[in-house]
Formats: C-alpha cells, sequence, structure tokens
C-alpha cells in the first residue's frame, strides 16, 4: 500500500451520492451496520482520511441529508432528473462538484465512495488518492485480487471459459491475477474527470483492498451477510463519545432472571461494578436514565440507590426516550443507549450510540455499534460507563472491565 505523503493533506474532495430510492433493497443507505447507517459510516471513513478536505453528500432524501449533516458531512441537494434509476453516479457527482464549489478552487482529486460498501479502510482512501495526486495514476478503484475461474455462456446451453483454456488447469499461483472491482470508491484527477465525464479515464490502476472488504449491498443477501462480518471487521471502539447514557433494566443491570418469594415478590441480583460505573459517570455529571418496559418496585429501588433518573412501564420506549432527550437539551446523536432485547430496538434505532451486552439477543447485537464483552449484570454498565468516562477531555484510556461482584438481592 502507498502511503499518502505528508505534504498530500486536503488534496481531495470526498463526494457520497446517496440517493433515497432504491428498487433492489429500499432505504438501504439509511439501513444500520454496527450501529451505524451505511451512509454515516461513507462519511466516517472519508473524514477520516487524512487526504480528504471536505465530505459532500449528494442526496435527494431529507432524512439521509439529516444524517450526513450529523455525521459531519456538507450536503447538496440532488435534482430529481439525476436521482432516477437511469441517473449515473458520474452525473450526481458532476452536478455535486458544481453546485458545493460554484467557481471556487476544486480540489485536484475527486474521491467517488459509495454509501453501500460499509468496510471501507480510510488508509485505503489515502492510498488511491496519493496515487492520483502524485500523478501514478489519473484514476485508481477499488479492487480485490481474483483467481477465479470464469465461464461464460456460448448460446447453445453450454459454456466456455472466459479467462482461461478449459483444456488447461494451470495452478494459481502460475496465473496472473485479475481484479475485481468492488465499486467502493473510486479516486480520479478532477480535470481529467470534468474533461471525461467518466470515472475511467487516461491511466487507470486498482487500489487492492482486503477481499473482507469487498461487500457491496445491494439485496437482502448481501445485507446478511454484511451483518456477519460487521464484528470481525470493526476495529473495537476505544472510547464513546457521549452525552448522557440511557439504559434498560432487566438484562442490563441484571442477568434477566428473577428470584419470586412465598409472598410473590421479586428479586434480583445486581452488579455492585455496576454501581461503581453509574458513580462515576454522576461524578463526571454524565446524566444516567434507567428507562424500563417492566414497572416493579425493584427497578425503583435499584435506580434510588443509584442516584439516577428512572421511568417505568414504558412499552414503546422511543418517543419516550426522544421526549426525555429534548426536555435536557442533548442530541439524541450523543446519547449511547444499552440494550438487550427487541423492546429495546425502538430506542437503538434513535440515538448515535446504540450499544448492546454480550448475551443479547441477535436483532439487538446487528444494531448495536457496540457490542460489550461483559453480559447483562456482570458488569456491562461498568464498561460501558469506563467507555465514556476514557472520551472526556483529559481522560486516560479505558482499562479493561473489572471482575464483577454481586450484590445482595434486591426486594
Amino acid at each position: 500500500m502507498v502511503e499518502p505523503h505528508s505534504e498530500l493533506h486536503d488534496v481531495a474532495v470526498a463526494i457520497i451520492p446517496a440517493r433515497g430510492g432504491s428498487k433492489g433493497l429500499p432505504g438501504k443507505n439509511l439501513m444500520r451496520l454496527g450501529g451505524v447507517s451505511l451512509v454515516g459510516r461513507a462519511v466516517a471513513a472519508a473524514r477520516a482520511a487524512r487526504t480528504v478536505g471536505t465530505v459532500v453528500v449528494s442526496t435527494d432524501d431529507e432524512e439521509i441529508a439529516r444524517v450526513a449533516r450529523a455525521a459531519g458531512a456538507e450536503v447538496v441537494d440532488r435534482p430529481a432528473e439525476l436521482a432516477g434509476d437511469a441517473a449515473s453516479s458520474e452525473s450526481a457527482l458532476l452536478h455535486a462538484l458544481d453546485e458545493h464549489f460554484d467557481g471556487r478552487s476544486v480540489p485536484p482529486v475527486t474521491l467517488f465512495i459509495q454509501a453501500t460498501s460499509p468496510f471501507i479502510d480510510p488508509s485505503d482512501l489515502d492510498a488511491a488518492v496519493t496515487r492520483v495526486a502524485s500523478h501514478e495514476a489519473d484514476s485508481v478503484f477499488a479492487a480485490v485480487e481474483s483467481h477465479a475461474f470464469l465461464w461464460r455462456a456460448a448460446g447453445d446451453g453450454a459454456v466456455f471459459g472466459a479467462n482461461h483454456d478449459a483444456g488447461v488447469r494451470r495452478r494459481r499461483q502460475d496465473r496472473e491475477p485479475e481484479f475485481r472491482e468492488t465499486g467502493a470508491f473510486t479516486a480520479m484527477r478532477t480535470a481529467g474527470f470534468r474533461a471525461a465525464r467518466h470515472r475511467f479515464f487516461g491511466r487507470i490502476a486498482p487500489q487492492l483492498v482486503p477481499a473482507l472488504h469487498g461487500v457491496d449491498i445491494d439485496t437482502a443477501a448481501d445485507l446478511v451477510v454484511a451483518r456477519a462480518l460487521v464484528e470481525l471487521i470493526d476495529r473495537p471502539a476505544g472510547t464513546v463519545d457521549v452525552d448522557a447514557v440511557v439504559t434498560d433494566f432487566d438484562g442490563v443491570h441484571t442477568d434477566d432472571t428473577a428470584w419470586i418469594d412465598t409472598d410473590g415478590r421479586e428479586l434480583v441480583r445486581v452488579s455492585r461494578s455496576d454501581g461503581q460505573g453509574v458513580a462515576r459517570l454522576r461524578a463526571a455529571q454524565v446524566p444516567v436514565l434507567v428507562l424500563s418496559a417492566e414497572e416493579n418496585p425493584v427497578v425503583a429501588a435499584r435506580a434510588a440507590k443509584l442516584r439516577v433518573e428512572v421511568l417505568q412501564g414504558v412499552r414503546d420506549k422511543g418517543p419516550v426516550l426522544a421526549e426525555w432527550a429534548a426536555a435536557r437539551g442533548i442530541p439524541l446523536e450523543r446519547i449511547a443507549y444499552l440494550g438487550n432485547d427487541v423492546g429495546d430496538l425502538p430506542a437503538l434505532a434513535l440515538v448515535g450510540w446504540p450499544v448492546a451486552v454480550a448475551d443479547a439477543v441477535p436483532a439487538v447485537r446487528d444494531a448495536a455499534r457496540v457490542v460489550l464483552e461483559a453480559r447483562g449484570g456482570a458488569g456491562a454498565v461498568r464498561e460501558l460507563a469506563e467507555l465514556v468516562l476514557a472520551a472526556r477531555p483529559g481522560a486516560p484510556a479505558p482499562t479493561p472491565s473489572p471482575r464483577t461482584e454481586h450484590e445482595g438481592a434486591l426486594a
């Protein structure tokens, strides 16, 4: 991989076309993977690239525009005639360049990023931009190396070898590699792109990316594959930068079991380390809310001991969480919500940092931006607290989750 030169900072504008319509997978640009929308993941990758100075999302959709701005991108309104199924990506890119810069100097490199490619490494973006900026190539596209034997239909029901002689089965190491375009990104010399009006022109070169990063989400099956890979590919978050923490109770502060005595009273077991984590959040003036579907004295007792707000008997957590955040002037993007079961999904979908305990149900793990190492009732709240505190100014790096001790049963 070519490392970006120190003098090549801010030489590229990244443009992410993301229209609202999609027949294959409706609403796919807003679908979440690892707790972050696909367009949000693309913006994050572009903003993390050292060679990119400006990130622009071109869209015809108000919600995509809102999500893009919240992620740190600038937005260009994409006209309807450039947002249909027949419109090319190039037309959206050229329109975005003209609209955003509007006579101002345009960066020498234009970086086209595809929102439906969820596993883009910023270092690969830097490498591609650098190769264009240093005049090694005019157009550099994301690709994975392939040694596949390809076959093509002959028209009579039979097939023939498209890239090999079917009668000679050469070993992989004896065959020159081919390159499969992933579509994730293309870095182009801006002047050449404007002249050619197409992403491929002049000297074209591939930028090799890891095979697992070559996933493109176009169908429901692609989304299943991406969800299976996300925990493997995404780097664990070292911090969770938020202004408030909201948690479920059962299955988060507890192990989702309860004792029932002969009088019908419920007792649960909770973690002392969780209590210490909440106390540290309070000391740092981070608001904490327990949002529980159950209405039970045990929930109120625990919240009182922790000295945090509690809302009980909440069946639809999304609207209640939104109202709580609005009343306190806390943007939803600046809230971490910790959950474990399907009742938490509406709240997880609203916040900037959806978090799951280690033993959460699969749907919650799929919706989470961070999956903790600790199980519910076994230090998960403390683990999240440490990640939140580590993001505060002047905080030390997060430490491994402490071994959990349990408090006595609460009635």
